[in-house]
């Protein structure tokens, strides 16, 4: 049977928009069950809180709940590298940080994945300053006095941190090599039981995301001496940065975001970070972010391509960091 010109036009030019209407028909149905949030560091930890705050607001947005899974391991790489293998449909995403989605490259010759290239960026979630702070009854008074004692008696020293490749790890690492010292450092399970040997005395220092410091600084049970960040944190208003405090080599903060396994679809993504968006535009989410020192990202700097761009930034700019640092302990 021959069909007439116009029904035959008006037949083909529908098969044609078959595919794009089914792929715009799925990016409405998601989601359509829980979301696995990958944390992969302990929980109780700055990822693990980031990921619980915004988490849970997205989850209203989304409509589904988002279930926070925290897989530990290598300094956040184990976690990382599950997140990576994932069938990539939206189902399971990570919060990642500057640790496992940057660090790592240094310090793992063997990683299992390249964060710049087997993982779909979302969004970025928070920056944190990063601190130096000491057991509470530490002698030395000010920066200044910290950077001569540490060199002076870094042999009889222990500094804290919460695993390799961790951040309390690599800024660690960079704080000794800026001060010149060597002292002995004591990994433990996460950045909550380190913190807690820190105001038991059982280490002398470790540097750390504000985050999960602020509440031991009020209440008086453990010494702090600067904030690695340009300027002064609102939460800790009375702390110098290290530039003003003397010590301006240390320079770091601790970022936090969100990634999809590669491959995931662009309307999924996008979905992702329109939720992520209005989690950190949300009043409460913000004051509660902000009364654990974090700094919620300007417009600017958050959703997929300034992300990537991130990533890429940071990887070469740590690499020769954690390198030289590395290479000294």
């Amino acid at each position: 049977m021959t069909l007439p010109r116009r029904r035959f036009l008006r037949l083909a030019a529908g098969a044609v928009s078959l595919p794009a209407l089914s792929r715009a028909a799925r990016a409405q149905a998601y989601p359509t069950r829980p979301i696995t949030m990958i944390v992969p560091f302990n929980a109780g930890g700055p990822t693990d809180i980031v990921a619980r705050v915004v988490g849970e607001h997205m989850s209203r947005t989304l409509g589904q709940q988002i279930v926070i899974e925290n897989v530990v391991g290598a300094g956040g790489t184990t976690g990382s590298t599950r997140a990576m293998r994932a069938n990539p449909d939206g189902y399971t995403i990570e919060l990642g940080q500057i640790g496992t989605h940057a660090v790592a490259v240094a310090l793992y010759p063997n990683l299992a994945y390249k964060p710049d290239v087997d993982f779909a960026p979302i969004g970025l979630v928070v920056d944190q300053a990063v601190v130096i702070v000491a057991r509470k009854d530490f002698p030395p008074n000010d920066l200044n006095e910290f950077a001569a004692y540490l060199k002076a008696n870094a042999d009889k020293l222990n500094m804290a941190h919460s695993g390799i490749g961790s951040i309390s790890h690599f800024s660690g690492l960079l704080l000794n090599k800026v001060i010149g010292a060597k002292p002995t450092l004591v990994p433990f399970s996460g950045g909550a039981p380190a913190v807690n040997a820190l105001i038991g005395g059982q280490v002398d220092y470790m540097c750390e995301p504000i985050s999960d410091i602020v509440q031991q600084v009020q209440a008086g049970t453990i010494k702090i001496y600067a904030t690695g960040m340009p300027e002064r944190n609102p939460a800790l208003p009375q702390v110098p940065t290290t530039k003003e405090a003397g010590l301006p080599e240390f320079a770091i903060s601790a970022w936090y975001a969100m990634f999809a396994p590669k491959a995931t679809p662009k309307a999924v993504l996008d979905a992702l970070s329109d939720a992520l968006d209005e989690a950190l535009d949300d009043d409460m989410v913000s004051k509660r972010l902000s009364g654990l020192g974090c700094d919620i990202p300007a417009k600017v700097k958050r959703g997929q391509r300034a992300l990537a761009a991130l990533v890429k930034n940071e990887i070469a700019r740590w690499t020769p960091i954690v390198r030289a640092a590395s290479n000294r302990e």
